[in-house]
């Protein structure tokens, strides 16, 4: 499976306002593994940007006067993400900013939805942990994804920081990836990687005294509950 992680820095927040892209970044994932390929642009949105903006990235008009336009890295940027899973943290605000921009091209390629499916880890995490943060910064907290060094918002910085926790969301310790040289480096997780330990697998089972002595506190706190427990819902005693 094609995945590419993807985040954009803009100059506001209302691309039917007229605002732009400033920054975009992609991460390209194989079956959970990174390939080495990245795609990073600056570009200049013929715009100004906006004191909350600027204040969030860092990212100055002065900066972008050289960098190219969005239409001058779309048919690179389309060759890079046609046809992948977009991995995306509150996806509906840079779809929405995508879709502005290919709108503006002459040869009208479509929207995102035409070209790529979309996976929203906002929705995601709210689903695994409702009524918490789920920000980005919270998530790389919860899931003890260093992220020190993100004084500033930016694209490329932040699609890696999504990269690590999506695999840690999705997958824990099964995210391995390879570096740009194709060397196999672990993704840094919060999750202690399993080992099977070398030699026969010894099963040990439960005594009748401790399977007795089991359900003696098993029922002690069904009783307690008034009968709410759910493994007696799930699995009924014998």
């Amino acid at each position: 499976m094609r995945q590419v992680v993807l985040d954009t820095e803009t100059t506001g927040l209302e691309p039917e306002q007229g605002h732009r892209i400033i920054e975009i970044g992609c991460i390209e994932v194989v079956n959970r593994r990174r390939t080495g390929r990245v795609f990073q642009r600056y570009l200049r949105p013929d715009r100004e940007i906006d004191p909350g903006a600027l204040q969030v990235h860092g990212i100055t008009a002065e900066f972008l006067q050289g960098q190219p336009r969005f239409a001058d890295v779309a048919a690179e940027w389309l060759e890079f993400v046609r046809g992948a899973e977009l991995v995306i943290h509150n996806a509906p605000f840079d779809v929405a900013f995508l879709d502005a921009e290919l709108a503006r091209l002459p040869e009208q390629p479509g929207c995102v939805g035409d070209l790529c499916q979309v996976l929203d880890t906002l929705a995601l995490a709210r689903q695994m942990h409702p009524g918490q943060r789920n920000g980005l910064d919270a998530l790389c907290k919860r899931y003890s994804v260093d992220n020190s060094h993100r004084d500033l918002h930016g694209a490329l910085l932040d699609a890696d920081l999504l990269l690590e926790v999506y695999l840690a969301m999705t997958g824990g310790q099964g995210a391995l990836t390879l570096d740009e040289a194709g060397t196999p480096s672990e993704v840094r997780t919060s999750s202690k990687k399993a080992r099977r330990p070398k030699g026969t697998l010894v099963v040990v089972r439960a005594t009748e005294q401790e399977r007795q002595a089991h359900e003696l506190r098993l029922a002690a706190l069904d009783k307690a509950s008034g009968g709410k427990t759910l493994w007696r819902a799930v699995a009924p005693p014998p």
